[in-house]
C-alpha cells in the first residue's frame, strides 16, 4: 500500500499496490500491520456502503461529536465521485482547510480522514457506490453537519449538485456573525 499524507495532519490518501498477472490483479484494501506503520487507525466498527443513483448527488459534510469523534477510510467501488474532508480541529494549524480528490473505480485510492474532519463527496456518475470503514458507531445524538457551501471554509465543488437531503441543505453555519464557531468539536 502506497500512504500519502495531505497537507492536513493526519489525512492521507491510500493507494493500492497492484500484484497484476494474466488473471487481473490482487491487492489489500487494508492491512493492520501497514497502517500502524504509520501510526494510522487500525480498529473499524462499522463498514458502511452508500449508493448515490444521480450524478451531482451531495452527501454531508458529516461528523460526529465526542466521545464518537471517528476515523473514516473511503473507497468508491463502482463510478465516480470527488470526496471533500475538512479540518474542523479548533486548535489545529489547519483548522478550517479542505482537501477533495476523485475517488472512482479505476483509480481505487481511498481518502484517510482522521478524527476531528467532517467528511462529504459529491457523485460525478450515475450510480456511484462508496464502502467506507468507520471507527465508531454511528451515534445519532453525538451527529453533526457542515453545510455544504458554508462560506467559512468556502469549497469549491467541481460541478453542481442536483439532489441534496433536506437535513443536509439546512445545517446551519459553522460560525456566528460576530465570528464565534458553534462547531467546533475536537482538539488535536
Amino acid at each position: 500500500m502506497k500512504f500519502t499524507p495531505l497537507f492536513l495532519p493526519g489525512a492521507y490518501l491510500v493507494d493500492l499496490s497492484k500484484k497484476e498477472d494474466q488473471r487481473g490483479f490482487f491487492a489489500r484494501y487494508f492491512c493492520e500491520k501497514e497502517f500502524a506503520a504509520h501510526s494510522l487507525n487500525t480498529n473499524w466498527q462499522q463498514i458502511n456502503n452508500s449508493m448515490s443513483s444521480f450524478k451531482g448527488t451531495i452527501r454531508g459534510l458529516h461528523f460526529q461529536h465526542p466521545p464518537y469523534t471517528e476515523v473514516k477510510l473511503v473507497r468508491c467501488l463502482r463510478g465516480a465521485i470527488w470526496d471533500v474532508i475538512v479540518d474542523i480541529r479548533n486548535d489545529s494549524l489547519t483548522y478550517g482547510k479542505w482537501y477533495g480528490t476523485e475517488l472512482n473505480e479505476d483509480n481505487r485510492t481511498m481518502m484517510y480522514a482522521p478524527e476531528g474532519f467532517a467528511h462529504g463527496f459529491i457523485s460525478l456518475s450515475d450510480y456511484s457506490e462508496i464502502l467506507y470503514m468507520v471507527s465508531s458507531p454511528y451515534n445519532q445524538i453525538s451527529e453533526g453537519i457542515l453545510r455544504w457551501n458554508d462560506p467559512f471554509h468556502g469549497i469549491k465543488w467541481p460541478i453542481a449538485h442536483t439532489v441534496i437531503s433536506d437535513k443536509d441543505a439546512n445545517a446551519s453555519d459553522w460560525h456566528l456573525s460576530d465570528g464565534t464557531a458553534i462547531n467546533d468539536i475536537v482538539k488535536s
